[in-house]
């Protein structure tokens, strides 16, 4: 078991709005003028309003290599990642702030650009963690990164329960871009993607902090990982001399109907939980039609999703980031001890990953 303590979010410096993205993608993509009538909506319909960014809208303009676009990721993947850890153990709600010090364990989730050593290695740089300090750099999740993030973590915390850990997650989605990469998905993932860093502290059960939590936070309980056998052509990356390409299938939300609602009901009754009762759903934002389809899969009332509409709103689609500025608008609010919540991100593979949150002074 773990307790979620705080969450700390870095927001990049260029923020563009979901019409001004539009006008960029008609000017690069090399359309006709009928196709690009056709496919264009995807922005409206996304129910995105903002995202930001790392580099300005000037950049897409340009063509750029793979080692320039992971040198930008080297950059500025550190310097959001501290903010966000900086902030997550300044704002922790407890009665006294963990320091870097004691932190035991630090666990780096990224799928947008390639470090060695991991890049966890630059913050422990960057900050003064104890050089024994563990490390779990976690590489290749996509968008089911920050759940499967929180799962790992707490499952170390289960083996260590008196120590502390400190989960970063960061994807710089908008340097992957492909400007010669005309394929519908990427299109598609232009009007979705976004950037954005995050940091989540997590306490052991026996913690010595745990005692000095100054209101009702949630403690992980259970989890659980899917993954379906010959579906990697789902999403994920195509590597090529360029970078990365965007594998993004049209059948995302039907699986939602069928893999994702499969998994949350064998979930629930495993842990003999009514989802009628769950207080509220931290769920991954990959879309409005992947949200929509999990409303759907068991008529979950919108305000029990509110917050995943809202980031997706106004950050778009983080990958692993985004369910975790999710949970951070959930943790600000006062929530009564006793409520449970699932959390629920899918990813590459195709995967799922499900954790059942109690809230508890």
């Amino acid at each position: 078991m773990a307790i979620i303590c705080s969450v700390g979010i870095g927001l990049p410096t260029y923020e563009i709005s979901q019409a001004e993205v539009k006008d960029l993608v008609a000017k690069i993509f090399p359309y006709p003028e009928k196709q690009l009538s056709r496919l264009l909506p995807v922005f409206d319909h996304a129910a995105i309003h903002k995202r930001q960014f790392v580099v300005d809208k000037s950049w897409f303009l340009d063509n750029h290599s793979f080692e320039e676009r992971n040198d930008l990721y080297h950059k500025y993947a550190i310097k959001h990642s501290l903010e966000a850890m900086d902030a997550c153990l300044e704002n922790a709600y407890l009665e006294h702030n963990i320091s870097y010090e004691e932190v035991d364990l630090i666990a780096f989730v990224s799928s947008t650009g390639i470090t060695t050593p991991s890049l966890d290695v630059y913050l422990m740089n960057e900050r003064p963690f104890r050089e024994n300090v563990e490390r779990m750099p976690l590489w290749g999740l996509g968008c089911a990164g920050g759940a499967i993030g929180l799962a790992r973590v707490s499952n170390w915390l289960a083996a260590n329960p008196t120590k502390n850990a400190l989960l970063v997650n960061c994807e710089l989605c908008s340097l992957t871009f492909q400007k010669s990469d005309h394929k519908k998905s990427n299109l598609v993932g232009t009007a979705l993607f976004g950037d954005g860093s995050s940091a989540v502290l997590l306490i052991g059960e026996n913690s010595k902090h745990r005692k000095s939590l100054q209101k009702t936070l949630p403690r992980i309980i259970a989890s659980s990982s899917y993954t379906k056998r010959n579906s990697t052509d789902v999403m994920g990356w195509q590597v090529t001399n360029n970078g990365f390409e965007v594998i993004f299938s049209k059948s995302i939300p039907a699986l939602v109907k069928t893999v994702w609602k499969d998994h949350l009901e064998q979930f629930a009754h495993q842990n003999n939980t009514s989802l009628e009762a769950i207080h509220s759903f931290i769920v991954h934002p990959g879309g409005r039609k992947v949200l929509e389809a999990m409303e759907e899969s068991f008529s979950i009332p919108t305000e029990k999703l509110s917050y995943s509409f809202e980031v997706l709103a106004n950050h778009g689609n983080m990958s692993s980031v985004t369910v975790l500025y999710v949970l951070q608008k959930w943790i600000q609010q006062d929530i009564k001890k006793g409520e449970k919540s699932i959390v629920s991100a899918l990813g590459p593979g195709f995967s799922s990953e499900i954790l059942l949150l109690e809230w508890d002074e």
